[in-house]
């Protein structure tokens, strides 16, 4: 695994981070959750951006998207109580499924 795919990965667990403080920021009304979230989001942003000067952009922001999603889903989970349906599950290891899939075909490594 490539730097770059590395990079990508850190960018997608930091849109976990600033996708769940959303809740806590209350609309960027909290002082601290909000400047934690801003921060998260322009790291989140930066690194994605130096991860697609080497690899495909389409396949890049998939992945960055698909593990923020899979990242938030599974946190709604965790901390809201969030409802953790077969079904709910079911898709979101076909999202894991998908995610690996891109990098596989991606013609990186």
């Amino acid at each position: 695994m490539t730097s770059s795919w590395i990079l990508l990965i850190i960018a997608g667990l930091l849109e976990v981070c600033w996708t769940v403080g959303l809740k806590y920021t209350q609309g960027f009304t909290r002082p601290v959750p909000s400047v934690i979230t801003a921060t998260a989001i322009v790291a989140s942003m930066g690194l994605l951006a130096v991860a697609v000067k080497q690899l495909p952009i389409g396949t890049a922001y998939a992945v960055w998207v698909g593990i923020g999603a899979f990242g938030a889903a599974i946190a709604g989970m965790v901390l809201f109580h969030e409802p953790a349906t077969p079904s709910r599950l079911f898709f979101l290891a076909l999202l894991i499924v998908a995610i690996m899939g891109l990098k596989f075909t991606s013609g990186t490594h």
